[in-house]
């Protein structure tokens, strides 16, 4: 085994290479990419937003809109139809989705239903494709009575239409903003998720890319005013909008001219006040309209509509040839550029409402970059360290490894062009101090092989043989938890999710093949005759503590632990997070010395917006600000933020981070983190259950459930907030929790073959035993990268890393004390078949 062929030699060197080549580029500025060797990579670690400021929006079509348009549509065409075409008296109700049509003479009846039958096109086909779903239903109700019914289909397909225009127009705005590398994806059947890096003016952002900006022109009725309208009643025909101006006009219903004709719009000043205005032109088509109707209404005023608000009513002083015109009102220099912007997009074809919305400060981005690196420079040295004390030479080859993975990791990332967030930097941080338990799991076994009497050459490949099955086993349970965590988390999560799932496969190369690759190469040269593992004995060999003996007090304490954390569950309850309750956060930063907590409390306090905590965060210049859901909704919520931080700004403070979360998207979190715990828990209950037996897979999961139930109850004690984060921590710990378990069952496993007549409980003391070392040596490795996260990776990520930090501990006493034991109680039992020595010596491939 250790005699590698050129081959495969050659394959992993290209390998080691090939992260450092694709890492490389990230230590390179922006600028000067272009300058390097065209054979070299250019790709780059996108930063998220918390790593380097900007904005992010999820934004929601409005279905009720859709069907109200849509109905509305419908029963214009209907009356056209009816009336217009065939002369067929009718009355025509409308409720929700469905029109009602109450015929005068019921004669007419099947002339009215053929006739009816021309609006059921499919939908598909009505938007230009082919085939397609029906999107109504049209029956008879009675002798006089027509229906027409919306499917649920047909409103899904339109919506999902409306999704699809709607993305290239937000794209279409948000690349005139001149913003780099946005992010504008589908999410769903009816959402849009805009992220834009480096643009934290998320108002501004908000404005330009909800508003509908349905451009139309209306002819100002000449000879009455909107308020004579109100007094005498509406003409017909007519209708009246509000002004920018906080007046009102009355129009004329039909629209002139549409913004659909328009070609271009440019911000610019007017010559002769220089005030800001905005320029347009039309197509041809259009042009030529504009030019007859403003020919044929000289001396009458025409207004400019813009989402059902006159902008502009100017009165035509004469024929406007050319198809171009400006819009006079009462515009900054950024509100007319904006405006241009939305003109040239082109209009939404339906309402965008905002349901989140997060904010972040490129300062505050910087910190977090300046955080992550802190946490993992520390956490790496100390990993490095502390493997170099307890295996000496041997630590330094998983030291190399270690690096290589990272460099892997990094070089993964780059090349996918994935995006690196906080939390993935935790992923990284923690797979730092997950990376060598494959490592201690060779070295261990080495150890228990050498001290078994075999010839060093022989312990080394034993010990890798041996160590691969657990190896193997421990790093999928965790990537099971990895892959949940990516298809039902969403943002940062996700992030964490693909580092750690990244670092769970770069392990399995460095700390197995590479690994075994230079102590190979390093055997062939020394030929030690002794092997020397250890530098420290951290534990004395051959241990034979009865854990079973205690497994009653053990369980004991465990049900006290988890009485009590249900306990305070249930009173207490979490301090949940605005993933989870819906509401803003606010993250604010004092220019002028420490924050005034007491003053911060009085001033948002005097806003009138219900439930507000404001809380120290961090340093004592940084400052925490939540506010309770608003019960006008989401537009309601984003005016709440605006007010805050207008009021604290004028004390010295400057947002650095803002996030809003409407009570659709903290249900619909609250509901999936819930489910994703329980997949995570389900799908190791299979997995274990098919790579062991039923014993060892209710043992697991019951460990599982222990370790998730103290972990709920320390949120519960130290009123740590529930987040999104926590979600993800509580999985991290499923994984973590698991990978130490299977140890222990790959090894119970495998004694149970060798000594088919011991008692369970003394060949569960010993497999105990056995693997204690590694069990002690991994937590520590992973305490150590932990606590560097949590003493210097910062605020944000604070309860995620201390939730983690827990786990390990929980999950390193469940693993001795209730999995193991629970097999006793499970009725398990050695194996009565003989065992064939090849069966055996495969078998053993396991620690």
């Amino acid at each position: 085994m250790l005699n590698s062929s050129p081959l495969r030699a050659t394959l992993i060197v290209l390998v080691a290479l090939a992260g450092i080549l694709f890492t490389l580029p990230n230590f390179v500025a922006p600028s000067t990419l272009n300058n390097l060797p065209d054979w070299m990579p250019k790709k780059q670690i996108v930063l998220g937003l918390d790593l380097q400021g900007g904005s992010h929006l999820l934004l929601e079509v409005n279905r009720e809109e859709i069907v109200s348009e849509r109905v509305k549509e419908l029963r214009r065409e209907s009356r056209s139809i009816l009336a217009n075409d065939n002369g067929i008296g009718h009355l025509i109700r409308t409720e929700g989705a469905k029109l009602t049509i109450e015929l005068t003479d019921a004669e007419n009846m099947q002339t009215a239903l053929n006739a009816l039958q021309e609006l059921d096109v499919p939908l598909s086909q009505a938007l230009g494709g082919v085939g397609g779903v029906d999107e109504m239903i049209i029956g008879q109700a009675g002798d006089k009575q027509i229906t027409i019914e919306l499917t649920e289909e047909g409103i899904s397909e339109r919506l999902s239409s409306v999704v699809a225009q709607s993305i290239e127009v937000v794209r279409r705005r948000v690349d005139e903003l001149g913003t780099t590398e946005p992010t504008i994806q589908r999410q769903g059947n009816d959402r849009i998720l805009v992220q834009v890096p480096g643009f934290d003016d998320s108002e501004r952002l908000k404005d330009v890319i909800s508003k509908t900006a349905r451009l139309t022109f209306h002819m100002v009725h000449p000879s009455m005013s909107a308020a004579q309208a109100k007094i005498q009643g509406l003409p017909d025909g007519t209708m009246i909008l509000p002004s920018q101006d906080g007046g009102e006009e009355l129009l004329f219903e039909e629209v002139a001219i549409g913004g659909e004709s328009l070609v271009d719009s440019q911000p610019g000043f007017d010559p002769q006040t220089s005030a800001p205005i905005v320029s347009f032109r039309f197509d041809t088509r259009g042009g030529v309209k504009f030019a007859e109707i403003t020919a044929a209404n000289i001396g009458k005023r025409f207004a400019v509509v813009l989402d059902n608000q006159v902008i502009t009513a100017p009165v035509i002083n004469s024929a406007i040839p050319g198809g171009s015109g400006q819009i006079f009102g009462n515009f900054t220099a950024e509100s007319a550029n904006d405006l241009a912007v939305l003109l040239r997009a082109g209009a939404l074809p339906a309402t965008l409402d905002i349901i989140e919305e997060r904010s972040v400060g490129p300062s505050l981005g910087a910190d977090s970059v300046a955080a992550g690196e802190t946490a993992g420079l520390v956490g790496g040295i100390m990993v490095i360290i502390f493997m170099i004390l307890a295996y000496g030479t041997f630590g330094i080859f998983a030291n190399v490894s270690l690096l290589i993975n990272v460099t892997l990791i990094l070089g993964a990332l780059s090349l996918l062009g994935a995006t690196l967030t906080l939390p993935g930097i935790a992923g990284i941080v923690l797979t730092i101090g997950m990376a060598v338990d494959a490592n201690v799991l060779i070295y261990e076994r080495i150890r228990e092989e050498k001290r078994a009497g075999r010839s060093p050459i022989q312990a080394i490949e034993a010990g890798f043989q041996r160590a691969f099955t657990t190896i193997l086993d421990a790093n999928v349970t965790t990537l099971i938890a990895a892959a949940i965590l990516f298809f039902l988390g969403s943002g940062p999560i996700r992030g964490f999710a693909v580092t750690l799932a990244i670092g769970i496969i770069t392990t399995l190369f460095t700390a197995y093949i590479l690994t075994q690759f230079m102590i190979s190469k390093w055997y062939a040269r020394r030929r030690p005759k002794e092997l020397k593992i250890a530098l420290f004995n951290f534990f004395p060999e051959d241990l034979t503590l009865k854990f079973m003996k205690v497994r009653k007090i053990a369980f004991a304490f465990s049900l006290v632990l988890i009485v009590g954390s249900m306990g305070l569950f249930a009173t207490k309850g979490l301090n949940l997070g605005i993933d989870f309750k819906g509401g803003s956060s606010i993250e604010v930063q004092s220019t002028e010395g420490p924050a005034d907590i007491a003053q911060l409390r009085e001033i948002v306090g005097a806003l009138d917006l219900g439930d507000v905590q404001v809380q120290e965060f961090g340093t004592d210049v940084d400052v925490l600000i939540r506010v309770e859901t608003q019960p006008g909704g989401d537009v309601a919520q984003q005016e709440a933020v605006t007010k805050v931080i207008e009021a604290v700004e004028v004390e010295g403070y400057e947002k650095r981070r803002s996030e809003v979360v409407g009570p659709t998207v903290s249900g619909e979190l609250a509901t999936t983190g819930t489910l994703a715990v329980v997949a995570a828990i389900v799908a190791v209950l299979g997995y274990i259950w098919m790579r062991f037996e039923w014993q060892f897979a209710l043992g697991a999961v019951a460990a599982l459930v222990h370790d998730v139930l103290l972990t709920i109850g320390l949120f519960a004690i130290t009123g740590l907030e529930f987040n999104l984060a926590s979600i993800a921590a509580i999985l991290t710990i499923v994984g973590y929790s698991l990978n130490d378990t299977v140890v222990i069952y790959d090894r119970v496993r495998e004694n149970l073959r060798k000594y088919r007549k011991m008692s369970i409980p003394d060949l569960l003391d010993m497999s105990v035993n056995q693997t204690l070392s590694r069990t002690i040596l991994t937590s520590i490795t992973t305490l150590l990268a932990l606590g560097a996260l949590v003493v210097f990776g910062g605020e944000v990520i604070r309860s995620f890393t201390i939730a983690m930090a827990w786990g390990v501990l929980v999950g390193t006493y469940s693993t001795i004390f209730v999995a193991s034991p629970l097999l006793i109680n499970f009725n398990l039992t050695a194996r009565k078949e003989p065992v064939k020595k090849e069966e055996r010596r495969a078998d053993g491939a396991s620690v």
